[in-house]
């Protein structure tokens, strides 16, 4: 992103500015509630920025970066590092098939993942509402192995809420002990299991690149208006909260709507980078867990103890 003095550039800049301080509020999945609460910036400021009419500042800025748990400068650069700008050209040209290809030969030449028991980890991916937790416990009983909900994972390592980490230490802080638990968890299982995450996982590159390597990552995909239904169904009313006081049942609905669909299409690509994709919608639970059994290596039996195996 260039600065300049002309004023309709500037207009630009800020215009465009405003479009990825919104964008990464997006795929964080944060309302700009949220967000001005962890950056301590006003909502009205942040609603200014985003609009492109904000009279901007570095610390502003760094505040609303350090609050998306990015940099200032990944808020503002155009482009990667120069090598991997390159990289990026060449692989660009490839198709499907070939970027498969690319992918395992870079893993297998610099040790990028942890291919011991990754594919009998399985990782479900997706928003709330897609059957993440109906469908992963089925699924570990099925195979024999844990099921583990990543969130309360990362409660027991922080020893606290999930909400509590987040006022104590944000999102830094959150991602952080979302982090030591994934490498716990796949430490403590190297025969498999079966693990839920955050809707938000795919877009925090680093840890996502760590749940990759570890773990056979599952896209579990829906329409959003199945998102909708099935959290409300469950009585889940988090799509409502954080909406203007006064507005209509109706209403927040409808804005909770507008957050869905923003959601899945800022992080689409991401989920996309899924090893397998199980589409839920339209289908009952039972269709869906074959559907699931169908995406995951097949189970194999738990390596035996040297110290319990008869000679």
């Amino acid at each position: 992103m260039q600065l300049t003095t002309d004023p309709d550039a500037s207009r630009a800049t800020l215009a465009e500015l405003g479009a990825r301080v919104r964008a990464w509020r997006a795929r964080r999945g944060m309302t700009r509630r949220q967000l001005a609460a962890d950056s301590g910036l006003s909502e009205r400021f942040l609603a200014d920025v985003e609009s492109g009419k904000g009279n901007v500042s570095i610390n502003s800025l760094e505040a609303a970066a350090r609050a998306l748990n990015i940099s200032i400068l990944e808020l503002l650069q155009d482009a990667p590092r120069p090598a991997l700008a390159r990289v990026q050209v060449l692989l660009a040209r490839l198709d499907d098939a070939q970027l498969e290809q690319a992918h395992a030969s870079l893993a297998s030449q610099f040790a990028v993942a942890d291919e011991r028991g990754r594919e009998q980890r399985i990782a479900l991916i997706g928003l709330r509402g897609a059957g993440k937790s109906t469908l992963g416990a089925q699924l570990a009983a099925q195979r024999g192995v844990s099921f583990v909900e990543l969130d309360r994972e990362i409660e027991r390592e922080a020893g606290t809420s999930m909400n509590e980490i987040l006022l104590l230490h944000g999102q830094a802080g959150y991602r952080r002990y979302e982090r030591r638990a994934l490498m716990r968890i796949a430490d403590d299982n190297p025969d498999g299991v079966v693990m839920t995450t955050g809707g938000s996982i795919v877009s925090e590159r680093d840890t996502f690149e760590l749940l990759q390597s570890r773990f056979y990552c599952v896209w579990l995909k829906a329409s959003p208006q199945e998102h909708m239904s099935r959290v409300v169904a469950q009585g889940d009313l988090r799509p409502f909260h954080g909406h203007r006081d006064g507005v209509t049942a109706n209403g927040a609905m409808t804005e909770a709507m507008e957050d869905i669909r923003r959601i899945l299409a800022s992080r689409e690509d991401l989920y996309a980078r899924a090893d397998a994709v199980v589409d839920t919608a339209a289908r009952s639970v039972k269709q869906s867990l074959k559907d699931l059994e169908r995406a995951v290596p097949q189970a194999r039996a738990p390596r035996s103890n040297p110290e319990t195996t008869s000679s």
